[in-house]
């Protein structure tokens, strides 16, 4: 799959759709959490256009993507503090990438887990590295129609949370983005690791 997001690497910065939707999610997000000070994990960060918009808030950002070349072009960035991963997540990954052993306060997955064919298993993976009272949110196209691949339901969000037992704290449609004769809705999930 990273060789197709690869391709679109030069050019996702310029695509007016990708920054409106990521000041939605952000402005959703500044909504949500205050980031100030935190240690954050950037889940299938692409360009980095939510770990830029962060960095200055947030203690420490992790960016983890697959593709090699959305990494780089996030690296040009040269955000002070990113640290910068080009891996898939896996149970071994945890334990390879030193930057991985210390436990987050947030996590943010911005339009991945729809386009994940293990959702579930990776929402369990990264719980794992989630603190006590740590979140993770999510946004992702929301599925309306069965026929479609593109999203994910509300009922595939909260079973994922469930099996990584993280508690529910809301399903939301923060937002919704029109082109092309469509209007497309963006489903939010917030989930909340609960003090062990």
């Amino acid at each position: 799959m990273s060789e197709s997001w690869d391709d679109y690497a030069e050019i996702w910065d310029s695509n007016p759709d990708v920054t409106t939707y990521a000041n939605h999610a952000f402005e959703s997000l500044l909504n949500t959490v205050n980031p100030k000070g935190l240690r954050i994990l950037d889940f299938g960060c692409g360009t980095g256009q939510l770990t830029e918009r962060l960095s200055p808030l947030a203690t420490e950002i992790v960016a983890l993507d697959s593709s090699p070349k959305m990494i780089e072009i996030l690296q040009r960035k040269n955000l002070p503090n990113v640290d910068t991963l080009t891996t898939l997540l896996t149970e071994s990954t945890l334990t390879e990438h030193e930057s991985l052993h210390k436990p987050f306060d947030l996590i943010i997955a911005s339009s991945v887990f729809g386009f994940l064919s293990h959702h579930t298993e990776t929402v369990q993976l990264l719980a794992k590295t989630l603190k006590p009272n740590g979140f993770l949110i999510q946004w992702d196209w929301l599925k309306t129609d069965e026929k479609t691949d593109l999203g994910l339901t509300e009922q595939c969000v909260e079973q994922a949370f469930q099996a990584a037992e993280l508690s529910i704290v809301s399903l939301s449609q923060p937002f919704v983005l029109k082109g092309q004769g469509q209007t497309m809705p963006v489903l939010m999930g917030i989930a909340q690791k609960e003090t062990e």
